[in-house]
């Protein structure tokens, strides 16, 4: 059910002790139009949520402690920690809106906990410069889970990028993910990737989000750890709480986990994503982390998040500036008993690789509907091009068109800005089979313009940035069967405020 900008949604309050988490409250809050009603979160696997975990107690910490380089004895100093309360609720941000396509699979709550053998953390360390909102985040597997990754293009990559391009090159597995936000550790040169050898390099990936520059308060980590995996939980507040602690100028936090039958066999693949600015194909900057239950091997579960990122994370953009510290890392615990996948074009293969198309998908999505300072999510089809790859090519093109954003937050149905970037795409194909809606609204068919209503192209141009929706140009190159798709956002004075003042 769609809610206006006046209605409201159920944000839930979380409060964390020593001893595990709780859910404190939901709260009647109004916010952003979200798309679809947020709820409490439902009781899964038997426990409500808020219920102690006890496979966060005693020697399953010490295990964790130990596969991050510490003594389990460390665990003596946990009262020592005042951040390990986060009761200012108004320190979290609410939850972005998941738009998921229809297929055979249902939403499920629980983001990068969903899936059976992984928990979750999020807490304040001390890493921010400024406000107490959780900056470290922790997902860990009951057991090694296989391991991939996708990561920037940017030359001057971030020490956790280079790290974990080594790690994975090393292990076909990994038991956990550590993130920090407030220092993305990039341009820090060897110190900063010393910094991270603390760790055990073949268990423990990381990831950084910051600013560039500044490397990792590593005594503030290595003192927040045991109380991180003391509030391990594999509840939705993990989730909720680790998603919230990667973010930096986001408005919102994002996570998504669905189920589906894979072969018979039930599974589930959940995610979480932060990014706002900084975004641009060939991964943006942007962290995000996929948990899966399914069992694939370490060759075929490669080579489908690499797919899946190349339709989703490398097809958004916000503001053409590709990051130093790009990266999705994704973990597949294989305990849901599902048969082991190793064909990616077995018919479950391709159903997994859908449902993986689709966690990327709409956490993508939902990281260029918060772009800084956006109003509306863009989306860009394309269709008629000689491949998927040339038309995914065409609608990152027009996507990250400035001056087509600037029309846009203008409400400004400027049509030539559409065909202009299209046609320095660098695809070829003949004018005079292009053909460019806005909307429902035609705007130009056959290379030619046509005569339209400009009052309600501008109107409904107009009414998605009222109710922070969606924009959608269709757009058509030829009579190919390629189709492909791409998201941006609009670009609106605030994204020069946000980002002119981003270290001051």
């Amino acid at each position: 059910m769609e809610q206006s900008a006046s209605e409201s949604y159920k944000v839930c309050e979380l409060k964390w002790s020593s001893g595990g988490c709780g859910y404190a409250n939901g709260e009647e809050k109004t916010g952003w139009d979200l798309g679809s009603e947020m709820e409490q979160p439902d009781e899964r696997e038997g426990r409500k949520m808020g219920d102690h975990d006890p496979r966060s107690d005693g020697n399953v910490c010490k295990g964790i402690l130990q596969t991050f380089g510490l003594s389990g004895n460390s665990q003596r100093d946990f009262r020592m920690f005042a951040a390990s309360s986060i009761a200012d609720t108004s320190n979290y941000i609410p939850a972005a809106p998941i738009l998921l396509p229809e297929w055979p699979w249902q939403q499920v709550p629980g983001g990068v906990t969903a899936a059976k053998g992984f928990k979750a953390a999020g807490m304040y360390g001390g890493l921010r410069a400024v406000g107490e909102k959780p900056d470290l985040a922790l997902i860990t597997c009951d057991v090694d889970a296989m391991s991939a990754g996708a990561f920037t293009t940017n030359v001057v990559a971030a020490a956790p990028v280079l790290y974990c391009k080594k790690t994975l090159d090393n292990s076909t597995t990994a038991r956990a993910v550590l993130i920090n936000a407030g220092q993305a550790n990039a341009a820090t040169g060897d110190a900063g990737y010393q910094d991270l050898l603390q760790f055990n390099p073949e268990q423990v990936l990381i990831e950084s989000t910051g600013v560039i520059g500044k490397r990792i308060k590593k005594e503030s980590l290595l003192k927040s750890l045991p109380n991180l995996v003391n509030l391990l939980s594999s509840t939705v507040e993990g989730a909720y709480s680790a998603a919230v602690a990667i973010t930096t100028t986001d408005l919102v936090s994002k996570s998504v986990a669905i189920e589906s039958e894979v072969g018979g066999t039930r599974i589930r693949i959940g995610g979480m994503a932060k990014g706002s600015g900084m975004i641009h194909p060939n991964m943006a900057t942007m962290l995000g982390v996929i948990t899966t239950d399914a069992s694939v091997t370490s060759d075929v579960w490669r080579e489908m998040v690499q797919v899946a990122v190349n339709r989703s994370f490398n097809q958004i953009t916000v503001d053409g500036d590709t990051s130093t510290n790009d990266c999705v890392l994704a973990l597949a615990s294989g305990l849901s008993g599902s048969n082991k996948i190793s064909s990616l074009y077995s018919s479950e293969g391709e159903h997994l690789q859908a449902c993986l198309d689709a966690v990327m998908r709409g956490l993508a999505k939902s990281i260029a509907w918060d772009g800084e300072g956006a109003t509306c999510l863009i989306e860009v089809r394309v269709a008629g091009a000689s491949s998927e790859a040339e038309a995914a090519k065409v609608a990152r093109s027009v996507a990250s068109s400035s001056l087509m954003k600037a029309a846009v937050y203008g409400r400004d149905p400027n049509w030539g800005r559409i065909a202009c970037a299209a046609g320095y795409a660098g695809i070829p194909f003949n004018p005079n089979k292009l053909r460019i809606s806005l909307g429902d609204i035609l705007l130009m068919d056959g290379g030619q313009p046509l005569p339209f209503d400009s009052v309600a192209a501008s109107n409904y141009l107009k009414k998605a940035g009222e109710i922070h929706g969606t924009v959608v140009i269709h757009i058509s190159i030829g009579d190919g069967p390629g189709n492909g798709l791409a998201w941006g956002c609009d670009l609106s004075y605030d994204y020069v405020k946000i980002n002119a003042e981003y270290t001051t």
